[in-house]
Order: C-alpha cells, then sequence, then structure tokens
C-alpha cells in the first residue's frame, strides 16, 4: 500500500497537453485557463452550444468582467483563495448574456506550476452548469407556493363552509354512506331531536325515526347510494326524542377520497296550526325564509368561485361578481338574459354535452371546459353543475372554478386536442355512443382545422389542402367556429 501512494505523483507524469485538456473538460462544464492577472486565456467547454455561447465571447477578458456586478467579489475570493495556496470552496456566480437568462456556474480554483507573468497559465477555474439545477429548484419553490396556496384556499373554504354548516336554520345530519351511523350534525339537528351532537355522533341514523318507517328509510337511502341522486321521505321522528314529529328527510351521496358519504336534511312538516316548536329551540322555520335567503345571498356575493344559474336551456337568470370577473362583464347584471354558451365552451357542442347530462343525471361534476372573457381572456375551468328541481320555475346551477393556476409542468401540459378528448371518454357510460359521436362532431371538426391552420402558419389555400376541402369550403367552415380573421387570405 505505501509503494502505491508513494508512486501517485509519477502516475500521470507522461500525459500529453491533449489527454490534459480532455480530462479537464471531462472533470467539468466549464474550465477557464488564466492568467496571474485573472484574464482569461483559454476556454475549455464540452457542450458545443455553449461553447458557442462563451467560447469566444470570454476570451482575452478579465474573469471578473464576465460576471455580474455582485458576483465580483466572490471571483476576487477564489483568485485570491488559489494564489494563497489554499483549497478553494465552490461558489456560485452568475454570467450575463445578452438576450438570454444569466448563466449560473459554480466554480473552484487552483493554481498552476507557470511563472507568474502576464499572459502565461497561472490559475485554472472548474465550473459547474447549474441550470438544470436551478430550473429544479425554482420548479420546487413554484410547487411550495401553489401548495401553500391550495393549503390557505382550502383552509378559507373549510371556514366558510364550516360557518354555512353550524348556521343553518334547517337540520343537517352528515353520516356513513355505508353503516349508516352519523358522523356529524348541525346545531339545528341538535335541537329538532333534543340531543347534543357529541350524543348524536355514533347513533344509528334509522333509529333516530319510528319503527315503522325504517324500512322505507332504508329503501330510499340505498336507492340514494345507488344513483347519488337525492329523495325526500316523510316519516315521524322517534317517540323518545324530544321533538317527536313528521319530517320531510331528504338525503345527497357525496365522495371524499375512497370512502362516501351522506348529507341527510331533516325538515319538520309545518302544520296548519302553526309551525312547532322545538324543544329547547325557537321555531324552525322553512329554509326559504328571510334568514336563510339572506345567508345564501351572501354566499352568493361572497364566492370565490362564479356561481350561475340558468334555466333549461341554459339563459342566464343569475350570476354572481366571481362569475362576471372571468366574463370580463363591468356588472353582474349584464349576463342576465344570454346564453351561457356566449362564454363557457370551446363550442356550443360542449354545453349542449353538459345541460343534456344534467337534464338525465340531475348534476355533472369536474368537467373542464373554457370560458371566453368578453375582452378575450380564456381560462381554463372546472364546472359543477346541478338542477334544481324543487325551485320553480325549474333551475340549473353551475359553479365554475378557474383551474388556469394550478401548477403543470411545460413538458405534462397535454394538448387542446388530448384534454378534449380525455373529456369525452368521461362521458362514457353517462351518455348514449350515438350522442356523443353526433354531439362533438362539430368538436373534432374545429379541431382538426386548426390544427391544419397552425401547422400551415394560417395559409389558407394550403390548409384546405391538407383537409381535403376546397377554400370556399374551409371558408364557410371558419366562419362557422368563428375561427380567424376572414378580412384578410394569408395564402401567400
Amino acid at each position: 500500500m505505501r509503494r502505491t501512494q508513494g508512486k501517485k505523483a509519477d502516475l500521470l507524469g507522461d500525459v500529453d497537453s491533449k489527454t490534459v485538456s480532455r480530462l479537464i473538460g471531462a472533470s467539468s462544464d466549464v474550465s477557464l485557463v488564466l492568467d496571474c492577472e485573472g484574464h482569461i486565456l483559454d476556454v475549455i467547454v464540452q457542450d458545443s452550444a455553449l461553447a458557442a455561447m462563451v467560447g469566444t465571447v470570454w476570451k482575452g477578458r478579465a474573469w471578473a468582467d464576465t460576471v455580474s456586478v455582485e458576483s465580483r467579489e466572490k471571483i476576487d475570493g477564489l483568485l485570491r483563495e488559489a494564489a494563497d495556496g489554499l483549497p478553494t470552496r465552490l461558489r456560485h456566480v452568475n454570467h450575463p448574456l445578452v438576450g438570454q437568462d444569466a448563466l449560473p456556474i459554480s466554480y473552484a480554483a487552483v493554481q498552476l506550476d507557470a511563472d507568474a507573468e502576464v499572459g502565461s497559465p497561472a490559475f485554472l477555474a472548474f465550473g459547474r452548469d447549474l441550470r438544470s439545477t436551478i430550473q429544479l429548484q425554482r420548479r420546487l419553490v413554484e410547487a411550495q407556493q401553489s401548495m401553500e396556496r391550495d393549503y390557505w384556499r382550502f383552509r378559507e373554504a373549510e371556514a366558510r363552509y364550516r360557518t354555512l354548516f353550524q348556521t343553518a336554520l334547517e337540520a343537517v345530519l352528515i353520516a356513513d354512506a355505508q353503516t349508516l351511523k352519523v358522523l356529524e350534525a348541525n346545531p339545528a339537528a341538535e335541537g329538532l331531536v333534543g340531543r347534543a351532537a357529541t350524543r348524536l355522533v355514533g347513533t344509528p341514523l334509522l333509529s333516530l325515526f319510528e319503527a315503522g318507517d325504517q324500512a322505507q328509510l332504508q329503501t330510499m337511502l340505498a336507492a340514494v347510494r345507488a344513483v347519488g341522486t337525492r329523495e325526500t321521505v316523510r316519516a315521524e321522528l322517534a317517540a323518545g326524542l324530544g321533538g317527536s314529529g313528521p319530517v320531510d328527510m331528504s338525503a345527497v351521496l357525496f365522495r371524499q377520497e375512497q370512502s362516501a358519504y351522506l348529507l341527510v336534511r331533516v325538515l319538520p312538516v309545518v302544520t296548519d296550526k302553526g309551525a312547532r316548536r322545538l324543544k329547547g329551540a325557537a321555531v324552525l322555520p322553512s329554509p326559504a325564509g328571510d334568514a336563510g335567503s339572506a345567508l345564501m345571498e351572501a354566499y352568493l356575493r361572497s364566492a370565490p368561485d362564479g356561481l350561475v344559474f340558468t334555466d333549461l336551456q341554459g339563459r342566464v337568470t343569475r350570476a354572481n361578481g366571481a362569475f362576471a370577473a372571468l366574463a370580463q362583464l363591468s356588472a353582474e347584471d349584464q349576463a342576465r338574459g344570454e346564453m351561457l354558451d356566449r362564454w363557457v365552451g370551446r363550442t356550443g357542442v360542449e354545453l349542449s354535452v353538459l345541460l343534456g347530462s344534467l337534464r338525465q343525471h340531475g348534476s355533472v361534476g369536474l368537467f373542464v371546459t373554457s370560458l371566453r372573457g368578453e375582452g378575450g381572456a380564456v381560462h381554463e375551468v372546472e364546472i359543477s353543475a346541478a338542477q334544481l328541481g324543487s325551485v320553480q320555475p325549474p333551475t340549473l346551477a353551475f359553479a365554475v372554478r378557474d383551474i388556469g393556476r394550478r401548477l403543470a409542468g411545460d413538458d405534462r401540459v397535454p394538448s387542446k386536442i388530448a384534454r378534449s378528448a380525455g373529456e369525452l371518454t368521461e362521458l362514457v357510460g353517462r351518455v348514449p355512443m350515438k350522442d356523443i359521436v353526433s354531439e362533438t362532431s362539430d368538436l373534432i371538426e374545429q379541431l382538426c382545422i386548426e390544427t391544419a391552420l397552425q401547422m400551415t402558419n394560417d395559409n389558407r389555400a394550403l390548409a384546405a389542402q391538407f383537409l381535403g376541402l376546397s377554400r370556399q369550403s374551409l371558408y364557410v367552415k371558419l366562419r362557422r367556429y368563428g375561427l380567424g380573421d376572414l378580412g384578410g387570405d394569408n395564402s401567400d
């Protein structure tokens, strides 16, 4: 072992200068040969693209002049430590480039055994390109910021919905869809059944009702679990409860992760003799009462997501401020009376598919599409909608959420066609195939035309050839879909 160590100094003694240059290049991304004054005599770069950017630009200049102002002190420290024979620590410096982002490189330097003359090699600097590391760090920061924004947005939403749950004037219970045990109850439910919320949690839901009504309630809840829609059944609260009496019970299914839950509403039946007073609570007014209306009106105005109400044909009857902001409207009333597809949907086909699914199933969730503002801005949005069958006239309610700010790496962003295909596959099993094919043919045709125009740089004559259409037929379809400015012809 000692013999081997004693010969280390002789192992590379006969290596020629060409091999030394290759070794230097292999050990670093950028290597600089410097004279005693810190001027760059030569630049050794393995990457051809990087060599084209810096090779001729840096040669002959002072090393400190090639870096940003805040990095010059680091260059002086590297040269000073190398001149003193000390091991240099890595330093991150930035090289400004014309018309491009600064080039980040981490350097270490060593002193060469050479004459201390100007123009002769005195130092060798080894650098590692940090662009990929900086890019990963930037994406990590963006991901952290996005997670922080989502976290606070969820916290704020939870606080709003928790306030709404606790202050609602109608009795609301949340039960496990499989075991039918109560998981949560609001104060109105406590007053209705005469039990504290802590005593309600864990109680079988059906035990709150008379034995004779439990069979029909069991059937109703099974139907809700199977279909997910809300149904209403009249039943009697159990006689042992302080607030026993006839009630209307309805339920709707919702899911969180892999679990299913039931949101159960229990409304006392108001008789002709007047509203029944609850034990330990005031009269429970109808949800259409002044307090309930004021609560829903406040939520409608302050909700961060766009909320829109339309008739069965999609004509807007009411919209909130968040939707007006997305649609670039100066006032909420500007949306009233307009068809929703004026803003929502890449084509009119998407909204017609959404409306058809709503009329058939009663609710639709996570429908991804785009929203076009009056000023030309386009937002990627996610729509959840429901048909309000208990409201007269029948009304459709839409919640529109802007998802354009969600983090997605550039290399993972799917194309417009891919997103549309993904949305179409989600309709399988919910809409008959013949309806999907007939209602999406226009969408596919528009996407083909857009792709052809992009491939030909908006040369419509060439695009028509690509599509197998005459130029006149292409112009007809461009007018139909509102694509491009038809005042000029970019055929040359």
